[in-house]
């Protein structure tokens, strides 16, 4: 894997020889001296830079380090800069964080801390790179980077996805109500040979049996009362791309005899009709119904079944998905602030409490619907429990689990404490560690036993 790139501005030249002895193993590093030549490197794209406010030819002031540090995030404003400053020279240091350094250090400069902190901010700025990409993709249609997820079984998921959606194979896509199964089948004819051909959803639940076999195979004009013209059906307009047959699981048995045709000779006959219709159809479906048990209740066929889940994807619930919650609240917050044009700083600590102990039957459609009501209704800076009209409950049946001892009890809380301050401050190291009344070597320390280091803002 390449290293990433990190630009070191210093006019005392042993200083850069040092640290570029330091931190050559896990960075392609660059040197600068000054102004002009900084100027000169950022041509060559560097993620991070550490940058010595003291530079010539105002070695004792910071007038020239800050007019580098602006030219370089007007080149660049996703670069990372680390400015570094004189122990005593703390408003400089935070002057530069407001002109949009991402972080500072006092001199001497502890190379473990520096580490600590240009590991964070490269995967920082590879986030932000990446959500330009992402803005950039979904802009054409590709909708799969729509599903969020740390958890590793989504995780599991999307390789499933990135594996199976260059082949034809079918797909069974499984979960409850509200997990995403259509978004799962369009990130799969997406990232499909056939994503410039048609993406036909039917939902066979929501359609009468009586008129469902119409919708899925067309008619022939004067095929029955009221057939004046001829109607191509779903299958058919789906041809050199993909149907998504979702709720599969409602087909009646005799429709599903039919269907088993199409899915084994890739032909379909319009009723009233004699002609064979020769078709190009990827074949996907979703259900939130146990199949299995379907076919040991004789209501689904066992021929059908496989043919559908030649590959099988099971969508686990949000409840099953704690550590995703936030980070898809904080998500559908960003998405619907923008839509509505107004501006929140987060959610409040009470909204937090409610959010990650309510069991959300509706899964990740009923949190989209709550997020974006609480958008419309809250009033002010946070969003609270009442814009969430949303009551905690625990799970059915269900007992609150305990931890196994005190030590394991107390690291659950203090990794839960850590994450709510990482949300409430979008993020920030210096704010967060102010609040928790700790140093940012102490909160870097935390956050790597806690496996928060890539928590994203």
């Amino acid at each position: 894997m390449t290293k990433p790139r990190l630009l070191i501005i210093d006019d005392d030249e042993s200083i850069r020889k040092q640290m570029r002895w330091a931190l050559a193993q896990d960075y392609d590093v660059i040197t600068a001296e000054d102004r002009p030549s900084a100027l000169n490197a950022v041509k060559r794209k560097p993620w991070v830079v550490t940058l010595d406010l003291g530079l010539p030819p105002d070695e004792a002031g910071s007038s020239e380090g800050m007019a580098c540090l602006r030219e370089m995030l007007r080149c660049d404003p996703f670069i990372k800069v680390v400015v570094i400053t004189g122990n005593t020279d703390k408003e400089n240091a935070l002057k530069g964080i407001s002109a949009g350094a991402y972080d500072y250090l006092t001199k001497p400069v502890d190379i473990d801390e520096l580490k600590v902190i240009l590991k964070r901010a490269v995967h920082v700025a590879s986030l932000e790179r990446e959500n330009v990409e992402l803005r950039n993709r979904i802009d054409k249609g590709v909708v799969f980077e729509d599903l969020l997820g740390t958890t590793e079984s989504m995780q599991e998921i999307f390789t499933t996805v990135r594996k199976v959606a260059p082949t034809d194979v079918p797909v069974l896509i499984t979960g409850e109500s509200g997990t995403g199964k259509e978004l799962v089948a369009r990130a799969i004819h997406q990232r499909s040979r056939r994503k410039d051909g048609p993406f036909i959803p039917i939902n066979c639940g929501a359609i009468p049996e009586t008129l469902l076999e119409s919708e899925l195979f067309g008619y022939e004009k004067g095929a029955f009362t009221g057939a004046h013209t001829r109607k191509k059906g779903k299958i058919e307009l789906a041809n050199n791309g993909t149907i998504f047959f979702d709720e599969v699981g409602e087909l009646p048995l005799q429709l599903q005899v039919k269907l088993l045709r199409f899915l084994q000779e890739q032909e379909i006959e319009r009723i009233g009709g004699k002609e064979r219709i020769k078709v190009d159809v990827r074949v996907l479906a979703a259900t939130n119904r146990d199949l299995e048990k379907a076919i040991a209740e004789s209501t689904f066929r066992e021929d059908m079944y496989y043919r559908l889940a030649l590959i099988h994807i099971k969508i686990p619930p949000l409840r099953e998905r704690k550590d995703d919650l936030l980070l898809c609240a904080m998500a559908f917050l960003q998405k619907f602030a923008k839509e509505f044009g107004k501006n929140f700083k987060g959610f409040s600590n009470e909204a937090i409490d409610t959010i990650t102990s309510y069991t959300w039957p509706g899964n990740v459609r009923e949190l989209e619907n709550r997020i974006k009501r609480a958008v419309i209704m809250a009033d002010g800076p946070t969003i609270t429990p009442q814009a969430l009209s949303l009551n905690a409950r625990p799970e059915e049946g269900s007992k609150p689990s305990e931890p196994l001892n005190l030590k394991s009890g107390r690291e659950r809380a203090e990794k839960e404490y850590i994450h709510k301050a990482l949300l409430r401050h979008n993020g920030n190291i210096s704010r967060t560690a102010d609040e928790l009344g700790i140093s940012r070597p102490t909160l870097y320390d935390l956050l790597r036993k806690y496996r928060l280091e890539d928590f994203e803002q």
